[in-house]
């Protein structure tokens, strides 16, 4: 039990400061533009490049993990984090802070997909999900806590204390996690090089295709083709291997594909939801202020029913758990739809508890059912679709209110909501068929 404490706030430290770094950028990006003498377009894209660079290389380092050890590639990441951490801090033009924030997103995705798997080999079985949910409520808190860090830091220092934050918590973590952290040894196979080359170039190109595409059509349409293509050839190569990077195999395991389909569900419906919600609160007279209280409750109440939820899915059909957690949060979208212009600020508080609650009740049992349903040796690649599927959901989600933005401009938020609504059901639907596959 205590090494077991020490590995936990091992994975703790690095999944807390990697979700608070992500989040205090977004706050900091107005004066980082300034100091460095650049476009707010321009400064957007240290946020793009650390996005892409995550996305890309979830699931190779997670096949990674598989051969070398989760131990070994996890601290890794971590150490590889807190160095670019540094070198960001100490960047004095706009092309070292961005290559310095490649070099962030690289090692965030080796700690983002490798959570499972050292979450998997930490507890027992009859455990994983109230690890999953202390794993959950960790991510939530740090999420809801990030915008208060960075403007109490901003307060008193420049943008680079930010990012010098990340260094001695990362020293600290790695220290704990060198002695704590169970070795898992891996398989000692070949790294598929190529297969990985063709992963980053498939969901590089788009996820870049997919954010240029209002901006850029064409230039857009080209970049989906090209990765299409290159998604195709990845496909066809990684079906004759026993362990793929791609892991083919465990979305051949039905438990785990209707999960992950649910996943991108329900993350496309949060994130429809947390980005119209603003748009429609002030178009009803709140300022920017009191939207921001409104929401609040919305990550505290998943912090708070993730761990529940991880108690409840040791127990219960985690199937159950995800189904009524996408109907609570369906109903309660839907009811702050209908209130928003009449309401009371603190109904509608409450009603965004009840959507982060309803989430957090969705997330941890489903995340333990991609986790506990594939084979212990194959945790990595569990780990790293279930990091994967949750950015798709996200990047989907975004995508659908932008579109909607274009065509309807500001009213676009009531449609983008009523699609958010349709994955909730969708995220649910998903769930009960699992339920009857037993």
């Amino acid at each position: 039990m205590p090494r077991r404490i020490f590995a936990v706030l091992a994975v703790s430290a690095s999944i807390c400061i990697t979700v608070l770094d992500s989040s205090m950028v977004n706050i900091a990006l107005p004066g980082i533009a300034r100091n460095l003498g650049i476009t707010p377009a321009t400064a957007v894209w240290l946020l793009n490049a650390y996005q892409l660079s995550v996305v890309t290389m979830l699931l190779p380092l997670a096949s990674l993990g598989e051969k070398l050890g989760f131990k070994r590639v996890f601290i890794g990441g971590f150490l590889l984090f807190g160095i670019a951490s540094l070198g960001a801090a100490l960047a004095s033009s706009f092309a070292t802070l961005l290559g310095f924030r490649v070099l962030q997103g690289i090692g965030s995705a080796a700690v983002m997909s490798l959570t499972a798997g050292m979450i998997r080999n930490i507890y027992p079985i009859r455990m994983l999900g109230r690890a999953i949910g202390i794993n959950a409520t960790v991510v939530a808190v740090s999420g809801a806590s990030a915008p208060s860090i960075a403007a109490a830091i901003l307060a008193v220092a420049p943008w680079q204390a930010l990012f010098l934050l990340n260094v001695p918590v990362s020293l600290l973590g790695i220290a704990i996690g060198f002695a704590a952290l169970p070795d898992t040894g891996g398989r000692r196979q070949r790294f598929d090089w190529q297969s990985a080359v063709l992963n980053v170039a498939a969901l590089g190109l788009i996820f870049l295709g997919v954010d240029l595409l209002l901006l850029q059509p064409w230039l857009a349409s080209g970049l989906l083709v090209s990765g299409l293509v290159a998604g195709v050839l990845l496909v066809r190569r990684q079906l004759s291997e026993p362990a793929p990077l791609l892991p083919l195999d465990l979305l051949a395991i039905r438990p785990i594909a209707f999960a992950i389909g649910a996943s991108i569900c329900a993350f496309s419906c949060w994130y429809t939801s947390f980005v119209s919600l603003p748009f429609l609160l002030q178009e009803a007279g709140y300022s920017q202020a009191m939207t921001g209280l409104i929401m609040t409750p919305w990550p505290f109440g998943m912090a708070l029913s993730a761990q529940i939820a991880g108690k409840l899915s040791d127990r219960l059909p985690t199937a159950m758990l995800c189904a009524a957690g996408m109907a609570g949060l369906a109903l309660g979208v839907g009811l702050l739809a209908a209130l928003i212009e009449v309401g009371h600020p603190v109904l509608l508080g409450l009603l965004m508890a009840v959507c982060g609650a309803s989430f957090g009740l969705f997330s941890t049992p489903n995340n333990r059912t991609i986790i506990g349903s594939a084979p212990k040796a194959r945790a990595g690649g569990a780990g790293g679709m279930q990091a994967t599927a949750r950015l798709l959901g996200t990047t989907v989600g975004t995508t659908i209110v932008a579109l909607w933005f274009q065509t309807l401009g500001a009213a676009g938020a009531w449609p983008a909501l009523v699609t958010g609504l349709l994955g909730a059901t969708l995220a649910g639907l998903l769930s009960l068929g699992r339920r009857r596959l037993g």
